[in-house]
């Protein structure tokens, strides 16, 4: 059985390496052999993760046709791939990309510290903001105030509190989306919606396609589920999603589920427009693919920017749309209250399923975030957010582009991430070396699949004004260090690039 997951077609390779912005040479330097400068060309776009890791590449004669060179070109790149552990083949299904064994995904800078454990550390490995007082504790006064009814039944709410699945509905309904409280499940945070959702439409070794780079977080859910990840690369820049590519990974591999951040999506911050959202839809349903849309981020919008509708607008019965919502981004990461919006027959199966793990979601959170939608405190609330993650993400983005000048990314118009390519050094470098200065921040390969992203790391806005400025001085730091080969471990190159 072939062990590739996608493929990549050779015209669409050649687009790729010929997009690729050439190596500045050293004084006194030659140019490599073509053979060589198409092996770092290919092994490049697998560490940016423009090429999807288990990808099958086009056959020699076909990637010789599309570049215009001789087929033993491509025949000693593709040698010099294996060589280096970034190809494997096997006879009669091809070749397909890889990462070097003994590569393994970073261990740090995700899991927030504990407060009393933080010291003079600047934790950027987490992307949450403290709560927005006085809302918080108006929320919680008020359930307490709505609790006693409560306290009289049994407290057991599979499919959550009545009063807030309406409210959740009604909300959707505001949006121009029909939708009725069977539609709704409330559950322990997105994180809770989409483990149900993977447990009840794909189970172990099962495809799921995922956006590359996606949300660390999901992403090791799905592996600890034993879903075989599909990963779908992302545009550069802030254009989203690629829908030939979805429409090829779609058809090819075939997966159960594909999970997407539409809105601000997180690492990158990408919004993706209408036409895309209509597209993909339609993808997934011909493929008959559950597309399943985090929708987490979607209120965090900092800018003056026209919201495209949700995605799930163009699929309202939810049939083919699972869409996820939260409190914990919008509101505050301790207001663990998430919920699905699918179809009322999905829903049942949910909640049947939801006997077997956690029961139900605490009552008096979910009453708290009834009590703020239900007086208008949630827009307040949401808005308060908005504007201390504004103020953050241009602080943070002035500091960076003073003291890391060579750092490139796009601003988002929402959300609490900035996706950095860091000037060609190992982000898993920088972040042990960023630890030895007092800065924790998250290495790219987290948010890919297999490795990739060594060129990468995630800057949350949730820091501003001089700690901003002081978080931004010792990521400085730590690049100089790694510059020099010094401040890291073993296990990850100074560069990722040779």
């Amino acid at each position: 059985m072939a062990q590739w997951t996608s493929a990549v077609g050779a015209a669409q390779l050649a687009r790729q390496l010929h997009a690729q912005q050439p190596r500045p040479a050293g004084p006194g330097s030659r140019r490599p052999p073509a053979y060589r400068a198409l092996a770092d060309g290919i092994r490049l776009l697998v560490l940016e993760g423009r090429v999807a890791v288990a990808a099958r590449l086009p056959a020699e004669r076909e990637l010789a046709v599309a570049l215009s060179v001789s087929r033993t070109t491509v025949a000693a790149a593709y040698e010099a791939l294996r060589a280096e552990g970034f190809l494997e083949s096997r006879r009669g299904a091809g070749s397909w990309t890889a990462v070097p064994a003994g590569n393994p995904l970073p261990a740090r800078g995700l899991e927030p510290l504990p407060p009393e454990a933080l010291g003079s550390m600047i934790d950027l490995g987490c992307a949450s903001l403290p709560a927005p007082e006085p809302w918080l504790t108006r929320a919680v006064q008020g359930a307490l105030e709505e609790l006693p009814p409560y306290a009289h039944t049994h407290g057991d709410y599979p499919a959550g509190l009545p009063a807030l699945r309406q409210m959740i509905a009604d909300r959707y309904t505001a949006d121009g989306i029909p939708t009725m409280p069977e539609q709704i499940m409330v559950t322990t945070g997105a994180m809770g919606a989409i483990d149900a959702i993977c447990h009840l439409f794909a189970g172990r070794g099962e495809r799921i396609a995922v956006e590359s780079p996606s949300y660390a977080n999901i992403l090791q859910l799905m592996r600890e589920a034993g879903a075989r990840l599909v990963p779908v690369a992302m545009e550069e820049g802030l254009g989203g999603w690629d829908l030939n590519r979805w429409r090829q990974v779609l058809r090819d591999a075939a997966p159960r589920l594909a999970y997407v951040v539409a809105d601000f999506h997180n690492p990158t911050g990408a919004l993706a427009g209408e036409d895309r959202r209509r597209a993909l839809v339609d993808a997934a349903r011909s493929a008959g693919t559950v597309l399943v849309v985090d929708e987490t981020m979607r209120e965090l919008h900092l800018d003056d920017v026209r919201m495209p509708r949700p995605v799930c607008a163009f699929d309202p019965a939810g049939s083919t749309v699972l869409t996820v919502g939260s409190a914990s981004k919008a509101f505050w990461a301790g207001m663990r209250i998430g919920w699905v919006r699918a179809a009322p027959d999905v829903i049942r199966s949910l909640v049947a399923a939801r006997a077997y793990a956690d029961m139900g979601t605490p009552v008096l959170e979910q009453l708290a975030v009834n009590w703020l939608m239900r007086t208008g405190g949630w827009e307040e609330a949401v808005q308060l957010r908005r504007d201390q993650a504004r103020d953050n993400r241009d602080a943070l983005v002035a500091a960076v582009r003073r003291e890391l000048p060579g750092w490139e990314f796009s601003v988002p118009s929402g959300g609490l991430t900035l996706w950095v390519r860091t000037g060609g050094l190992s982000g898993s470098r920088l972040a042990v070396a960023g630890e030895g200065v007092g800065v924790r921040v998250p290495s790219g390969p987290r948010f890919g699949v297999d490795g990739a992203f060594e060129g990468y790391v995630r800057l949350p806005f949730t820091v501003g004004g001089p700690v901003a400025e002081e978080a931004a001085q010792r990521l400085a730091a730590a690049a100089r260090l790694v510059g020099a080969g010094a401040g890291a471990g073993a296990d990850a190159p100074r560069t990722f690039v040779a």
